[in-house]
Order: C-alpha cells, then sequence, then structure tokens
C-alpha cells in the first residue's frame, strides 16, 4: 500500500467497480422495470379480452380462454366470490381470492333470453309493467380505468410459476359488476434478468482484474523515469558529486519537467556551493594578508620596540576591520535578510553621505536638489553602503573629478556616480560585480579594496528591486547607475 503503483490500481479498480456496480444495478432495475411493464400489458389485454366477452353477455361456459396456461383467469363477483375460473387454474394468489372452485350464485348461467320476461297467456303488460316499476336490465360496459396489477403465484396443471396479475372491472347485461383477474408469467423476465445478474458476477471480477493489472503496468511504466530520477539523485547525495545529472525523459509530459527542473536546481546548487568555496577561498586569503602583516609588525615591535610601524599596524586592522564588516554583510545577504520598508529620501541620503567623506582625494561634486520626491522604501544602512561603496570606487579610479546626480527615472529614482579614469572595458562589466574579483593593477591588495564593495552594491540593490550597471561615461571614465522603485 506505500508504493504509488499500488495505490493506484487499487484506487482505479475501486471506481471502476462501484461505477460498474451502479450501471449493473441500473440496467437489472432498467430491465426488470421494461419486461414487468411487457407482462402488465400482456395480462391487461388478457383481462380486457374476457371482459369485453363478460360485457357483451357471452354464457360463462362459452367464454373463450385463450393460453391458458400463459395466462390463467379468474373472475369474482361484487362479493368476492368466483364464478369463473381457467379450466387446467389448481392454485393462485396475489388476486382478490385464492378460491379456484367457482361458486353459484344469483348471476351465474346465461344472460337471460329476450323472452323471459312473458307469461303463458302471451299477454304483455306484465313487460311494461316492469319496464314501469324499473326492471329493464343494467348497462353492460368494460371499464376504462387503469387495472391495478399484482405480483403472484399460478399453479396450472401442476406446474407453480410467478405470474404479473391484471384486474379488471367488467359490468353485464345484467348489472352484475364482475372483476377478471388475468395472469402473464413472469418467467422470460426472471430468465432475463437471471441472464444478465450471471453474466455481470461472472464479467465484473474479471474486468476488475484487468482493470488492476492494466492500471499496475501503465503505473509502473509512467513512473520508470522517476526512479531512474530517484537513484540518481541517491546517488548524488552519496558521492556529494554536483556536477552530475538525473536522466531526462524524451516525454513532454510532468515527469520530463520534473526531470528538467530537478537538473536546473542541481545546476543552481552547484553554482551557489560553487560561490560558497570560492567566497571561503578568497575571505581566507584575504584575511590572511593583514593578519600575517600585523602579526609580523606585532613580532618585530616585541623584539625592536623602536621599529614598531604603528601607522601601518593601524591601517592593517582598518583593513581587516573592514573586510570582516563586509563579509558578516554578505553573510546576511545570503541568508534573505530582508531590506525592511523604512522611507529613505535618496537626494538627502546622498548630500549626507558626501558631506561626511571629508578626507576624499577628489571633490565630489552632487547634482542632488533639495525637496526632490526622491523617495524610496528600504533599509538606510544598506543604501548609505551602497552609495558610499560607488563613491569609493569613483574615489579610487577618478583622475580629477568624480559626480553624483539624483533624478527620477519613470517609476523609479536614478542615482548615478561618474569619473573620469580609464572606465570600464565592456566585456568586463558584469564580472566586476563578482565577489574579489580586480580587475587590473589598480586595484591591488595595497591600493584598492578585497573586491567585495561592488557585489554588495549589488546585492543591497537587487534585494531593493533595484537594479546596478555600469556605463561609459560623458567624462571618460565609468559610470555607475543605480535605480531603486520609487516607494508606494
Amino acid at each position: 500500500m506505500r508504493s504509488v503503483r499500488a495505490r493506484a490500481a487499487i484506487g482505479a479498480t475501486l471506481v471502476v467497480a462501484v461505477a460498474l456496480v451502479g450501471a449493473g444495478l441500473a440496467v437489472l432495475l432498467v430491465l426488470r422495470a421494461n419486461l414487468t411493464d411487457q407482462a402488465d400489458l400482456q395480462a391487461e389485454v388478457a383481462a380486457r379480452e374476457v371482459a369485453g366477452q363478460l360485457a357483451t353477455g357471452t354464457p360463462y361456459d362459452e367464454l373463450e380462454l385463450d393460453d391458458e396456461e400463459d395466462h390463467p383467469v379468474q373472475v369474482t363477483d361484487e362479493e368476492g366470490r368466483v364464478v369463473i375460473v381457467s379450466k387446467d387454474l389448481r392454485a393462485v394468489t396475489g388476486t382478490g381470492t385464492s378460491g379456484v372452485t367457482p361458486v353459484p350464485s344469483a348471476s351465474a348461467g346465461a344472460s337471460p333470453s329476450p323472452g323471459d320476461g312473458d307469461d303463458d297467456t302471451g299477454n304483455d303488460n306484465d313487460s311494461a309493467d316492469d319496464d314501469d316499476d324499473g326492471g329493464r336490465p343494467g348497462r353492460s360496459e368494460v371499464s376504462s380505468d387503469d387495472p391495478d396489477f399484482s405480483d403472484g403465484t399460478a399453479t396450472v396443471d401442476r406446474t407453480t410459476a410467478d405470474y404479473r396479475f391484471a384486474a379488471v372491472e367488467a359490468t353485464t347485461p345484467d348489472g352484475v359488476t364482475l372483476t377478471v383477474y388475468a395472469g402473464a408469467p413472469l418467467a422470460a423476465e426472471q430468465e432475463a434478468v437471471n441472464t444478465v445478474r450471471g453474466a455481470m458476477l461472472t464479467g465484473l471480477p474479471l474486468l476488475l482484474v484487468v482493470v488492476a493489472g492494466v492500471t499496475w503496468l501503465v503505473t509502473r511504466r509512467a513512473l520508470r523515469p522517476v526512479e531512474g530520477i530517484r537513484r540518481e539523485m541517491a546517488a548524488i547525495t552519496a558521492s556529494e558529486d554536483l556536477a552530475r545529472r538525473v536522466p531526462e525523459p524524451d516525454s513532454r509530459d510532468e515527469i520530463a519537467a520534473l526531470a528538467r527542473t530537478t537538473n536546473e536546481t542541481l545546476t543552481v546548487l552547484e553554482a551557489s556551493v560553487e560561490r560558497q568555496r570560492r567566497f571561503v577561498a578568497d575571505a581566507s586569503h584575504e584575511l590572511r594578508s593583514p593578519i600575517a602583516s600585523l602579526r609580523t609588525q606585532l613580532e618585530v615591535a616585541e623584539a625592536h620596540p623602536e621599529l614598531l610601524d604603528l601607522p601601518g599596524a593601524v591601517a592593517d586592522t582598518v583593513r581587516l576591520q573592514v573586510l570582516a564588516a563586509d563579509l558578516l554583510l554578505l553573510a546576511r545577504l545570503d541568508a534573505g535578510e530582508k531590506p525592511g520598508s523604512a522611507t529613505v529620501e535618496l537626494g538627502a541620503l546622498v548630500r549626507e553621505e558626501v558631506s561626511q567623506r571629508t578626507g576624499d582625494r577628489v571633490a565630489v561634486d552632487v547634482e542632488a536638489p533639495e525637496g526632490g520626491a526622491f523617495e524610496v522604501s528600504g533599509s538606510r544602512g544598506q543604501l548609505s553602503r551602497v552609495i558610499g561603496n560607488l563613491l569609493d570606487n569613483a574615489q579610487r579610479h577618478a583622475e580629477g573629478s568624480v559626480a553624483v546626480s539624483v533624478a527620477a527615472d519613470g517609476r523609479g529614482v536614478r542615482v548615478e556616480v561618474r569619473d573620469d579614469g580609464a572606465g570600464v572595458p565592456e566585456d568586463e562589466r558584469e564580472r566586476i560585480f563578482e565577489r574579489f574579483v580586480r580587475l587590473d593593477d589598480a586595484r591591488s591588495r595595497d591600493d584598492g579594496g578585497a573586491g567585495l564593495g561592488l557585489a554588495i552594491a549589488r546585492d543591497v540593490a537587487s534585494r531593493h528591486g533595484g537594479t546596478l550597471t555600469v556605463h561609459a561615461a560623458a567624462e571618460g571614465g565609468a559610470a555607475f547607475r543605480l535605480w531603486l522603485p520609487r516607494s508606494a
């Protein structure tokens, strides 16, 4: 039951079983109803035929009762006494009475002849008197109402069977109301229903076995690529080799999409792990230099206090502190730290950041109009760090001028930092945003940073819903454009 194949096979079999049982019951009910209607029609026709003979005054002993074995007849009077039965009828149930022996009654016998009312003298006065006294025979007719139907049994010539009886009333010319019960056999209906039921009971298990087997095979075939994906993922987990990929089936179904998505996930995971490995290696390398330099200076100072290079030790310490802060910020960004939802006015932030940079080598020209609607949502500290990193980069490469401008740009705000340095080659404009990347000698460990400033700036911009790109500046150097969406 833990197998998908087993659950699918059992589920499909149960659904088909319920559907077939429901359909089979419906077929049996409809078949039984149709055959019962046919039996009702036959019984009604037989009963009305006998009732019609009675209504025309046919004597009881001259009634034509055809097919007495298939259509047994029983006639009762108003008092429920049996007056007529089929010749070979031995027992009956389901009618008004179970009697099969005619009982003599006042109405028994033939209808009176037209001359039965005359006396020996031939005097017709008595007839006239009878007419005056209301002695005229009643009106004969067969009831037009729908007959009553009932189920019962009848024994005809020592053979007992089930019948469907129809009851029809008839009025004789003598004014006597009789009820005619005529039966139609249910043997054909029972045989047909039993045959269909037997066929269903025989075929249903076989069909369910076929459904279960086909579902099992189809599900097994459909899940075969999934098993291949599982085995390959288990092998990747055991070997820790993220360069391996799961097999992709040639089909264009959901399993093929799962395999493609799995391989895409492995590609992203491999890239992430490789990036983390490079990050750890580069961070270890970057940390090793200032730590080694600082240790050397302290060891020299311990042995020869007069040779202590205090400014160099301070510089190495500051460099180590900045590098540690950058690494911690990158770790928080990689961990998915949210930037926050504070409202920051970029114009004021740029002016504030520039005003605090009193030791810059090149004066910064600020183009940020006051009172401008340059509000964005995010972390003030992180956005200040982005602007500071861009200004540091411009100061490092500028020859004589650095400019920063703030302006509206569509539905966002654009901050642009320009310098008149050598610029960035077009084929390197994406690589410079990678971590620990330095393009030339100007970005050496002595003169430049660790190669994390631009990487941090782009990560922060991306997490604020913005972009950071580099272009050629009008001054001939590089122009870094930070775009952030306006605050709602």
